[in-house]
């Protein structure tokens, strides 16, 4: 057994802890989410005071969940202090912690993605956009929490959205930059995979649910559900994304120095000209992430060291349909409501990850926007779906809204 500490408390760093309890190993987390306190221990310090920890504790592994501080460059900090620690360098960790970056990558190495132009300057980016045709999406440079990504139906729509975002610090210093690109249209799915320096092992693909509401109405969010497989991408579709998008991507950060280890994330849109990537992340997706480790047969454990020292990896996937759906808290994106008391989670069957809830006088409450997924699995994933929606039936708490559609598009 393995002292394995988690970084990160939200609903991705609960289903990497959940796996990585059901391998055996003993957990730590630093923040604190309800569910993993009940079967290891949660820690209240600071990024700056994990490496003292680790060594205090004779922690045999690091798994960073959130984007933050891998770009804030916490694995080197790691191993510089000869800790064992999964997830890329902060040199590596730019190609989510810049849109610029990101861009300029593809731009240099023809990666397939959609026309764009990067901005600081926001009259220039103002005269731009006038000339443009719509839909357009808009992208904030740095990091946003999911939110940083405007889709705009109409330029006058756009022209007010990029004021908010480089003018009005809609999503703080992360809006001083901007990108402006095409709008892609087709089928979008997530293609992750386990990475170390050239060597890419994919993992089974997931699509996530952006908007808010039913019908894909409403804002983007942090991703209201997420299900695989995929009916309408096929494995010559994903043969593209790794050899046109992430193979070549990985070779080009060992090309320039900044070899990557951890887990490459392409969101990716099926074309009518073929496979274009959306974006990079450079950690496991969420809500992907909570639903594929569950579809995982492998050990997490094994494979984060294997990618830690170049070994080979050899994924095994369950043959089940799984899916995941979200609650959030009304008013999610934009302002959302804390505090309510959420009932009958102990009723729910099937496996619950907190994404942003608190204990308070022994009762789980409302502590986030996106505030727990419940996941289900079946034979397909009409069985996956219909289990997973009666289960969310038995769950009582009029401050939370999730979508009915979850999986739908692959019926």
């Amino acid at each position: 057994m393995a002292k394995v500490l988690v970084v990160g408390a939200g609903g991705r760093e609960h289903a990497i802890a959940y796996k990585f309890k059901q391998e055996g190993h003993e957990i730590y987390m630093v923040g604190v989410n309800p569910a993993v306190n009940k079967f290891g221990t949660c820690l209240n310090i600071s990024e700056e005071e994990i490496p003292e920890y680790c060594v205090n504790n004779k922690i045999d592994l690091v798994f960073v969940g959130p984007e933050v501080p891998l770009v804030n460059g916490l694995v080197d900090i790691l191993h510089e202090k000869g800790i064992r620690a999964f997830g890329p360098s902060k040199k590596a960790a730019q190609l989510e912690g810049s849109k610029v970056f990101s861009k300029m990558m593809m731009k240099k190495y023809n990666i397939p993605t959609a026309k764009y132009e990067s901005f600081s300057d926001y009259e220039e980016a103002s005269q731009y956009l006038a000339k443009q045709k719509a839909p357009i999406v808009l992208k904030a440079d740095g990091l946003a929490a999911g939110k940083g990504v405007i889709i705009a139906e109409t330029l006058e729509d756009a022209q007010f959205e990029l004021k908010e975002m480089m003018c009005n610090a809609k999503f703080s210093k992360a809006g001083a930059s901007v990108v402006i690109e095409e709008f892609l249209q087709g089928e979008e799915f997530s293609l992750m995979c386990f990475v170390s320096d050239k060597k890419v092992y994919p993992m089974e693909i997931a699509q996530d649910h952006k908007r808010a509401f039913d019908n894909d109405e409403g804002l983007n969010t942090g991703g209201m559900g997420a299900y695989c497989p995929l009916r309408k991408i096929t494995k010559d579709d994903i043969e593209e994304g790794v050899q046109k998008v992430v193979q070549p991507m990985v070779d080009a950060m060992s090309n320039e120095g900044m070899p990557f280890y951890g887990i490459l994330y392409a969101g990716l849109m099926k074309c009518s000209d073929g496979v274009k990537t959306i974006e990079f992340n450079v950690r496991f997706g969420d809500p992907e992430c909570e639903v594929l480790l569950l579809k995982l047969d492998s050990s997490l454990y094994d494979i984060a060291n294997n990618i830690i020292d170049g070994k080979d990896v050899n994924l095994q996937w369950k043959s089940d349909a799984y899916i995941g759906v979200v609650l959030a808290a009304k008013g999610y994106p934009e302002e959302s409501e804390k505090g309510a008391i959420i009932k009958g989670l102990e009723k729910v069957n099937t496996p619950i990850f907190h994404m942003g809830t608190k204990e308070k006088d022994g009762n789980i409450t409302v502590n986030g926007g996106r505030v727990i997924i419940v996941c289900a699995n079946g034979k397909d994933l009409q069985e996956a779906r219909e289990k997973v929606y009666n289960e969310i039936g038995k769950i009582e708490c009029d401050d939370l809204f999730f979508r009915t559609d979850i999986g739908h598009l692959s019926l």
